[in-house]
This record gives C-alpha cells, structure tokens and sequence, in this order.
C-alpha cells in the first residue's frame, strides 16, 4: 500500500491493455432523452478505475456515466456545460447537459502505452483559463519529466506544449488567466507558465527538503490559488507552503491536522479545504479534511477511510470528497461534509472516483 505515493516512476500493474489510441475512434456516449437536462448541483466525478465520468445526485448517488477513455484522473467543466476530462488517452469532452460524449483530443506528447495506475501515462491536473478559451492539461510520462499542453477549445486543437517536472499533479490558472501553474510532484516544484508567451519558470517547494528523491512522501500534491495571487500548498497536515509565484518566495505556515495531504480547494470566502488521505508513519492521524479559514483557523473533520479530491458546492456550505486515492485502500463513493455542523454522510458514486466537479 505504502508504494504509491511515494513513488519510482515505474508504472503500476494495468488493469487491460486499454482501449484504441485516441486517433481511432470518439467515446461512446450516453445521451439522455430529448426535453431532459442534468439538474444544477449535480456532482461529476472520473472515474480513475475504469473508463468513464460519472453524475453523481447529491442526495442520492449515480445517475448515469458516459465512457471517455482509460483512467481518467482530473476534470474542468465550462461555462458552457462542457467537461474536460484528463484520461490516459487523451482529453475527453463531455456535454453534462445531455450527457453525451464530444470526443477525444490525443496528446501531443508521447506517453507510452496506455495503461491505469497511478503512474501511467497521460494526463493528471487540467484547467480552463478563465475565459474559457484555453485549456490546460498536464501530462505525465513515466520516467521523465512531464509537459503542459495547452488546447484550444474552440478548434479543440493542441496550440503549445511547455515542459514542466515529474508527474504534474495538480494544474491552476492565475485568477487574471496570465498564468498556468503545474503542481510537480517527483521533482517538488512548482512550474509558473506565462499564458501569453508559454515562458516557464520554475519554484522548488519542498518544506521538508528533497533529500528523500523519488522515495519521499514529503512532496507537493494540489495547490490553490489565492485570492492575492499566491498559491497554497497543504503537506502532511503539518505545514501550508505558500508560493508568491512573482518573487518565487516560499512560506510555511503551522498546520494541525497531522495526516497525509492531498486534494485542496477553496471556498467563495477563502476558506482552504485540504483531504487528509490517511496515515504514511505510526504517527500520523487518519483521514481527514481540514476547513482553515483566511486567518489559520482549522477545524478537523475526521473522514471513514482515504479520499483524495474535494469540491465545494456552489453555496460555499458543502465539501464534496472523493473516495479514489491514487494508492490502495480507495473506495467507490464521495464524503458528503457540511461545513457549518461538520457532519458528513457517505454517498455511493462512481469506480475509483478522483477528480470532481459541481455542475
């Protein structure tokens, strides 16, 4: 269990061979009836252990899935009611509104065979600039360095590829879209990508050192962006690094939630949501999801088994956490959190859900 996140690079067991390359053929698709529509609220979720997204009701679970191709780990949905959705294969595309695939962009970049696990190939964290124009998906190849490849969505072309570190968990857009940030995990740093010139720049962010390499638990996962434009980076439920990407300056706040982090969001009043996945060490707590309000605040919520990804509704009253997590030991469901009384529910959804959205 304890050799995921950690990490060599080499890649996991497939589950399958996985389906045709992406050139060959669009997803299939699961439209629904005419005069339908899915509801407002309604949660999307990859599935990392299969090959679909799925709509997830708040209150009641799965309502329908739609293929997008192997492993989908994170997703973006517009403004427009299009999902995004960062696959082994390729980016898919996804209209929640009728709940019909779009097809299927294939990577610019070479990533081996078409595997699942945690350390395939093919794309990780993915953003839409804030206009909706620009796509950013962040690519992994085994064994080396990843890119960011940069789509236009309306011509739903690759229009730049930019190099970045190892295994580029998370991506982010600057809230003024200048920038593209990739959370690298095996190289513990942060590249900073101008949207206009696709100049990159690199920050270490390693609040623990690097001396562990490939091996370490004590690396970056997801990041957020702040409303002042620096970005937060919860680790081990011990220490928030936070990056002011203009100088490249580093700070580490005190965290208490004592727990392996990963998946981070924030609320429309800056409150910072962090998963705590579970315990690496004997010392460390179980899961979790730490609320930190703007001024260091936190509240612990403890959580029933690993999760690795959350959302906010809309509201800003409710958490949404994925039971995936990239190691063993994920489940097939999402922690429903009420961040006013701390209570939380468990909800059935999806097959390894990681990435997730609120429609």
């Amino acid at each position: 269990m304890l050799s995921g996140c950690a990490g060599t690079g080499s890649a996991d067991p497939a589950p399958g061979t996985g389906t045709p390359p992406a050139s060959a053929s669009a997803p299939r698709s699961s439209p629904l009836p005419a005069g339908t529509g899915t509801p407002p609220g309604t949660l999307l979720v990859a599935d990392f252990g299969a090959d679909t997204v799925t709509f997830v009701d708040p209150a009641r679970g799965p309502i329908g899935s739609v293929p997008v191709g192997t492993a989908p780990y994170g997703l973006a949905v517009g403004a427009d009611g299009r999902a995004w959705v960062a696959t082994a294969e390729g980016v898919a595309i996804v209209d929640t509104r009728t709940r019909k695939g779009l097809g299927r962009i294939p990577y610019r970049t070479a990533t081996g065979p078409v595997t699942g696990g945690e350390y395939r190939g093919g794309g990780m964290g993915i953003a839409l600039a804030p206009d909706g124009k620009r796509l950013y998906v962040g690519v992994n190849v085994p064994d080396g360095p990843g890119t960011l490849e940069v789509i236009d969505t309306a011509s739903r072309r690759t229009v730049g590829t930019v190099p970045v570190g190892r295994r580029p968990f998370d991506v982010d857009v600057a809230r003024d879209g200048s920038a593209v940030y990739a959370t690298n995990h095996d190289s513990f740093d942060v590249t900073a990508v101008d949207s206009r010139t696709l100049a990159p720049r690199r920050f270490e962010v390693a609040p623990y050192g690097t001396e562990g390499g490939l091996g370490s638990w004590l690396k970056p996962h997801y990041a957020v962006v702040r409303e002042d434009g620096r970005l937060l980076l919860p680790f081990e439920g011990e220490r928030l690094a936070v990056l002011d990407p203009r100088t490249g300056r580093v700070t580490v706040e005190r965290m208490t939630a004592n727990t392996h982090q990963h998946g981070a969001a924030l609320t429309p009043d800056g409150t910072l949501l962090a998963v705590g996945t579970g315990p690496i060490g004997s010392s460390d707590e179980e899961a979790s999801l730490t609320i930190r309000t703007a001024d260091g605040r936190e509240r612990i919520v403890p959580l029933d088994g690993p999760h690795e990804d959350v959302a906010v509704a809309r509201d800003g009253r409710t958490a949404y956490v994925t039971g995936g997590f990239t190691r063993d030991g994920y489940w097939n469901g999402i922690t429903v959190v009420d961040l006013t009384t701390a209570a939380t529910r468990r909800l059935p959804g999806g097959e390894r859900p990681l990435g997730i959205a609120v429609l």
